[in-house]
């Protein structure tokens, strides 16, 4: 008997809801996370001396140059988790971009917006 070539429709619609909850939870997280980066730390360090108001704005600008870096990187997964959900409307989410075989569905449960199999990301080493 020949494999599918895609997934059913109940587990596309599974997928679907997966993928919904994770970007809502992406969404959240990157809110906190440009919270943390629209805020200016001030932790009172007015008074202290210039030597540790140095050592304090430094680290500010470390702290909101990595929370810059994952407000990115959260972004371009929920980019990706978007670009999922089309793929499941187009019936193609699930099959490796490279093989054209269907991904497995543990690796889609931990990794709900990959297009590659894990084959496919093998040979790519």
């Amino acid at each position: 008997m020949e494999k599918t070539n895609r997934y059913s429709d109940n587990e596309l619609g599974e997928f679907k809801a997966l993928i919904q909850k994770k970007i809502e939870k992406a969404q959240h997280d990157l809110e906190l996370i440009k919270s943390a980066y629209m805020n200016d730390l001030n932790n009172g360090t007015e008074d202290t001396s210039p030597t540790f108001k140095a050592f304090d704005e430094g680290s500010q600008v470390m702290s909101k140059e990595s929370n810059a870096q994952l407000a990115i990187r959260q972004e371009k997964f929920i980019r990706d988790l978007r670009n999922a959900l089309i793929r499941i409307q187009n019936k193609t989410y699930g099959v490796c971009r490279v093989t054209g075989k269907l991904i497995n569905k543990k690796r889609l449960e931990l990794v709900p917006h990959a297009t590659l199999s894990i084959e496919a990301k093998n040979m790519q080493r």
